[in-house]
């Protein structure tokens, strides 16, 4: 795997890629070298990259590519998964059915399975008042990685966040900036 060097201070993360800089295309997950005082399994969001970290040292973790939420609908702050879901159903918030009507099919849910938007794993994260309503989850639009896509929700590919689900136990404290 390739390796690269970030310094993590909570606010001041690898230098962005600017307009003139076009990013690379996601090439998947890969280690590198990570300087952070969060404690190995901590997951750190940084929505501004589009990528999600998980520590696995004091000094590295896994980077994986994500979809973060569209302008108006980002979200940002500290909270533990509270509950860990394979093939989780999805229900469309109200406030999302009032916008695309279209949903109004699943006003009570639709079943886990590849068409479903949640993707193959969800990680529900909560904070001291309870279920946050924003999730770490899989995606079935596998091309929106990299990008503002989603209603608030870190996506990521459903094969990474597999591999995430497994690492990643209730209680673990998540970080998105």
């Amino acid at each position: 795997m390739n390796r690269r060097a970030f310094t993590f201070g909570l606010m001041a993360l690898a230098t962005p890629a600017t307009a003139k800089t076009k990013p690379r295309a996601y090439q998947g997950a890969e280690i590198v070298e990570f300087a952070t005082p969060e404690k190995p399994g901590t997951v750190i969001v940084n929505t501004e990259q589009r990528v999600l970290y998980h520590i696995i040292s004091p000094d590295s973790a896994i980077r994986y590519g994500v979809a973060v939420g569209k302008e108006g609908f980002d979200w940002a702050g500290i909270a533990r998964v509270g509950r860990k879901v394979a093939w989780p159903r999805w229900t469309p918030p109200a406030e999302m059915i009032r916008r695309k009507p279209e949903l109004e099919e699943w006003r009570y849910g639709m079943p886990g399975g590849p068409k479903n938007p949640l993707g193959a794993r969800a990680l529900y994260l909560f904070d001291p008042k309870g279920d946050t309503g924003f999730r770490i989850h899989g995606t079935n639009e596998p091309s929106s990685i990299g990008s503002a896509a989603s209603s608030g929700c870190i996506r990521m590919l459903n094969e990474e966040v597999s591999e995430l689900y497994e690492q990643v136990k209730l209680g673990t404290k998540v970080i998105v900036l």
